[in-house]
């Protein structure tokens, strides 16, 4: 019996093996209210809350990994998002927000994975690009509905401003170079693949989380 190599770059493997995950999170009941511009304020806040609990833990293990010979290449500083969060929440929440949130199941099961796969730079990688890259690209629609239909703009959308990155395109192919580039074998590369797709299915488990109450942040009729 003959084996197959998958030849193309690791990069294109790695997307083209989430698609369909990435799909069912952009298509998610909540994803699809918040982008129809069907939720209140409130609706979106919901996500920015849960999203400070992932980020803390993501940039936490990017504390971790920065002088790791292979994770390290996967950590910029101008990607960080905690303190962009920090300010959303101040303005959407208010003063007293570090007080008042808290993290759902979904998020608390999210943010062990990232904790226990960040153990090894593979599994944090894997996390970082399935956050990251989905942040720079798709997020961006998400920041436009911001603006046009939760007249949230600059204050309270400050997650989705990357502007310390330059040009989103020059850095997305930069960062697939680095995932093309690393020194993984075709083992290691399927099991960065496995846990970037139980980091997507982690990402659908809050959307579904999120919808269960949708009904309380839609807006009127």
């Amino acid at each position: 019996m003959s084996v197959t190599t998958d030849t193309r770059p690791f990069s294109a493997a790695l997307r083209a093996s989430t698609l369909q995950v990435h799909d069912r999170a952009n298509y998610s009941p909540y994803m699809r209210a918040l982008l129809g511009g069907e939720l209140t304020q409130e609706g979106y806040t919901r996500l920015a809350i849960q999203y400070y609990f992932v980020y803390g833990a993501l940039e936490a293990a990017s504390d971790a990994m920065a002088g790791h010979p292979v994770g390290g290449e996967f950590v910029f500083d101008e990607l960080r998002r905690l303190p962009h969060l920090e300010q959303d929440l101040a303005h959407l929440v208010g003063p007293e927000w570090r007080s008042t949130i808290s993290p759902l199941a979904s998020t608390q099961a999210y943010v062990s994975r990232i904790r226990e796969a960040a153990s090894w730079a593979g599994g944090y990688v894997a996390h970082h690009y399935t956050r990251y890259l989905g942040d720079i690209a798709g997020g961006q629609a998400i920041r436009r509905t911001l603006e046009k239909n939760y007249d949230v703009a600059e204050a309270g959308a400050h997650f989705y401003h990357f502007d310390g990155i330059g040009s989103a395109p020059r850095f997305r192919d930069a960062y697939r170079a680095k995932l093309d580039n690393a020194p993984w074998d075709e083992a290691e590369r399927a099991r960065v693949i496995d846990e970037a797709l139980v980091a997507f299915e982690c990402n659908v488990a809050v959307f579904d989380e999120l919808a269960l109450r949708l009904d309380e942040v839609r807006v009127a009729e």
